[in-house]
């Protein structure tokens, strides 16, 4: 059929769907274009304290032999999500027992690891070991060698947090095994471009604390800790005091929440969450944000603003 012999516009628009071409005037079951953010993740909480126990069992029942990494995904529960925590971002429970180890590989998706529970456990990330302890940040950029291994006495616990539903969306994926196993130590050292070490992470908010004497009023109390090296993810500590209720707000990002100390009571979108001690709280793209704090916390927040605001569609506003 010839387009100039069309007089009538159902058939025109039938002859598009033949050439593989959508009328920008046809109405579409979701429109392209909306007047607010409306992310199709929803807000999400994960007890710490329920969850454990469960990566305790998963490390009677199954070795880092068997499992890559023994981890617990984080799934967010919106329907149709089958590993991703926010549209951006996933995160996981993982643990390591005495003397074990977890080979060593690398891939495109940036990662790291907030440490919930460990002495003397140890990342080794391009040939470099540096200890991982309790409250310490630990980051393995994308394409870095990175394994894990552990000489204390009692398990050890982190969160991971990994931009891999990004890499999916953008599709540079690649994952590579090391082929000695466990990558080859080069040299140990404490102190790390790739480690934040639960001491500093202290300092910097004490000295935080004595240089602003009003913190923000959406976030608190904040020392920015991102790293070139992750691009993609924004890394920040807050410190909230007793009693400390902010500005509620929305924002044009993904972020997660790890809880590293205290309790409070935050209210996402429609949701009601009670949080303590190591627990993870998705925040969607554009829900409203309000926290209640009943015991000082402290708080580490995960989320892929940089993007937001490399791409030029940040914005923060009251709610």
């Amino acid at each position: 059929m010839d387009y100039d012999s069309i007089s009538d516009l159902p058939l025109l628009v039938e002859r598009l769907a033949i050439d593989g071409c959508t009328p920008g005037w046809v109405r579409r079951r979701k429109p392209l274009l909306w007047a607010r953010p409306q992310s199709t993740f929803e807000p999400a909480h994960w007890s710490y304290a329920r969850l454990r126990p469960a990566l305790l069992a998963a490390c009677r029942l199954i070795g880092t032999d068997e499992a890559e990494r023994r981890n617990l995904i984080l799934r967010n529960p919106a329907p149709g999500v089958d590993f991703a925590t926010t549209n951006t971002l996933v995160g996981a429970y993982q643990a390591i027992l005495p003397g074990e180890q977890a080979r060593s590989h690398r891939h495109a998706p940036h990662a790291l690891r907030v440490i919930l529970e460990a002495e003397d456990a140890w990342s080794v990330v391009n040939g470099v070991r540096h200890p991982m302890n309790t409250g310490d940040i630990v980051l393995t950029p994308g394409q870095h060698w990175h394994g894990h291994g552990h000489d204390g006495t009692q398990p050890a616990l982190w969160f991971d947090c990994l931009d891999v539903p990004l890499v999916h969306l953008l599709e540079p994926m690649r994952f590579e095994d090391h082929p000695a196993g466990m990558e080859p130590v080069l040299r140990t050292i404490d102190e790390s471009p790739m480690r934040w070490r639960a001491a500093d992470i202290a300092q910097r908010l004490a000295q935080a604390r004595e240089a602003d004497t009003r913190p923000d009023a959406h976030f608190g109390l904040t020392v920015d800790l991102s790293s070139p090296a992750l691009p993609t993810i924004a890394i920040r500590v807050h410190a909230w005091d007793t009693g400390w209720g902010h500005a509620p707000y929305r924002h044009a990002a993904n972020e997660l929440l790890v809880v590293l100390g205290g309790r409070g009571t935050s209210r996402i979108g429609e949701h009601r969450f009670d949080w303590g001690y190591g627990d993870v709280l998705a925040l969607p793209m554009g829900t409203r944000v309000h926290h209640q704090v009943h015991e000082a916390a402290r708080v580490v927040s995960l989320s892929d603003d940089p993007v937001m605001r490399l791409c030029g569609y940040y914005f923060l506003e009251g709610a």
